[in-house]
């Protein structure tokens, strides 16, 4: 089954007091929508409402009272999205304080993790570059992404790493470098459930790095070019020990120091250009080039796993790209919807099938692309 109609493709949406914007109401076309509008006309703040609404959090990182318009005691986000085989209408009420209300077809949502598997999005965005230049846990968070993209179940045991290490660590911290029998009987049962957990999101991990690294490099041939040679590989030292026999021998140190040393939460993804760290030896441009690699290998494996394309976003992606490369990149994009946002018009032979203009300081009250 194509893509297009086997996804739920985004329709229509409308914003109310989110970010900078009063009132939106916007149409997409089923293929490739681009947002044009100079700097603070608010493309942005439109695509991570659009993020939001499939996993309840922040691309940006955030929190629900930043997306509040100013003035405003609370913002709503609502989007219709269709395929073939139904109509979905997700809406998101935010309030400033308190937690925020997500309904499904009129049905609230309890957890982010209800939202998985409705409708995948990927979003490359201008600070992705620190997936390649940053720490280790940016690209932790990146691989986890594309994890739990292949499978909302992966969500779960993900989430109960994040809970256990919370609760090992609060332990940890509290016996304040003396363990007695009752702390030690407690750390043994949460070296038990972390082991278990975060085992088996190791594998994971490692098995989607695996597949991961042969498309990064046919997706950053296909952006910019060249002879270039991208490995991926997932460092996990306890992997050749399995984590219980590593949190054990680490024990002693984790109770002194009073926080987890070993585990998932320290992993590494090292990335190599042509058998150099990318980190330390690429260059500007090869680094940023190597983050828009990462982002579309990781849309193409959760195409390829799941038999669906997510909603591509590319937000202000042209404006570190030439005009050869720009236009070689549209031309690449995968099957599936894709919104692109752009302060400027997009250069030859870069064509979408429909273009939304805004304008800065300008309210939206409705605009049906072109």
């Amino acid at each position: 089954m194509d893509d297009l109609t086997s996804a739920l493709v985004l329709e229509r949406l409308w914003l109310t007091d989110f970010r900078s914007h009063e009132q939106v109401d916007l149409q997409f076309a089923r293929g490739v929508t681009a947002l044009i509008g100079p700097n603070g006309s608010g493309k942005t703040n439109i695509v991570e409402a659009i993020a939001w609404l499939t996993t309840m959090r922040s691309f940006r990182g955030a929190p629900t009272e930043a997306l509040v318009r100013s003035g405003a005691d609370r913002a709503i986000a609502r989007a219709q999205l269709r395929s073939d085989q139904r109509e979905l209408l997700l809406e998101a009420e935010l309030p400033r304080t308190g937690r925020a209300r997500i309904q499904m077809n009129r049905q609230r949502v309890q957890r982010n993790r209800d939202l998985l598997g409705v409708m995948s999005v990927t979003v490359f965005a201008p600070d992705d570059l620190e997936m390649v230049k940053g720490s280790p846990g940016e690209r932790r968070t990146y691989l986890d992404h594309v994890v739990v993209g292949q499978h909302p179940r992966n969500e779960a045991i993900r989430a109960q790493v994040d809970k256990v290490l919370k609760q090992r660590n609060a332990l940890l911290k509290g016996v304040h470098g003396r363990l007695d029998g009752d702390a030690a009987f407690t750390l043994d049962v949460w070296d038990t459930k972390l082991a278990e957990a975060g085992g088996q999101l190791g594998v994971l991990r490692a098995d989607a790095v695996e597949r991961l690294s042969p498309l990064v490099s046919a997706a950053l041939q296909a952006v910019a070019g060249g002879d270039h040679d991208v490995t991926l590989r997932y460092v996990a030292p306890w992997h050749e020990v399995g984590l219980a026999e590593a949190l054990l021998a680490a024990r002693k140190d984790d109770v002194r120091r009073g926080v987890t040393t070993v585990g998932p939460h320290r992993d590494e993804i090292e990335i190599l250009l042509n058998d150099m760290p990318a980190r330390t030896h690429a260059s500007q441009g090869e680094q940023r080039s190597l983050a828009l690699a990462l982002r579309l290998a990781g849309h193409e494996l959760v195409r390829a796993t799941t038999g669906v394309a997510p909603l591509l976003v590319l937000d202000d992606v042209f404006s570190e790209l030439d005009d050869g490369r720009s236009a070689a990149l549209v031309a690449a994009l995968p099957s599936g919807q894709t919104l692109l946002t752009s302060a400027i018009d997009l250069p030859p032979g870069a064509v979408a099938d429909a273009t939304i203009r805004l304008q800065r300081d300008q309210p939206i009250a409705s605009a049906v692309p072109s």
